[in-house]
């Protein structure tokens, strides 16, 4: 594939994302909804509603195929999928390097070497956890893909007034957390030593 080729694609997504395509835009938001009212109101399982979508497309392309037969004209060609081995060897070892990264990040987390990442690490998990009480999975899958489509359009039309307040905000954080720093994160031992010399 040529680099004018795969820059199709991604010129596609920004397209989507910044409303110059809006048909298509509008379109992402409208299945969104669909799919979430669906997920959340009817309390379907979501292996279902899967099967059962799946299970309509396989039975219509059939039933365009015979049809199609039956007037002899040729059936639809469905592009052919196939995942080469050298696109698997790839994924493989990317994903093998960044859960060998993680596994090491969450070693150096348990045995305590740094208690201020232990401290940041539990603070994270325990609003994941009370955001996760709040919404489920598919209602906060649905609010993220809202704010996909919607936040780059918008940061496209009032980027400078957007940096200017985060700007702001950033400073205010940041004189915030010096402070935290300076009274707490810096009283607590960074390395806790397991073996005590007496």
């Amino acid at each position: 594939m040529s680099e004018s080729e795969a820059q199709l694609p991604t010129a596609f997504v920004a397209d989507v994302l910044l409303w110059k395509r809006w048909h298509v835009s509008l379109g992402v938001i409208v299945v969104a909804t669909v799919a979430w009212l669906l997920l959340e109101w009817t309390d379907l399982p979501f292996l279902t509603i899967c099967s059962d979508v799946l299970l309509i497309l396989i039975v219509l392309l059939f039933l365009h195929a015979n049809y199609a037969a039956l007037r002899n004209k040729l059936p639809p060609t469905l592009p052919e999928l196939v995942v080469s081995e050298e696109m698997v060897n790839n994924v493989a070892a990317s994903f093998r390097v960044k859960i060998n990264n993680v596994l090491l990040i969450a070693h150096d987390i348990t045995i305590g070497k740094d208690f201020r990442i232990f401290f940041k690490v539990v603070v994270c998990l325990w609003l994941l956890s009370v955001i996760g009480s709040i919404f489920s999975f598919f209602t906060l899958a649905y609010i993220g893909s809202l704010m996909m489509i919607t936040i780059p359009a918008l940061y496209s039309k009032y980027g400078d007034y957007v940096d200017k307040c985060c700007g702001l905000i950033h400073h205010q954080f940041s004189k915030h957390y010096r402070i935290v720093d300076e009274s707490v994160f810096n009283r607590l031992p960074r390395n806790i030593s397991k073996d005590k010399e007496s």
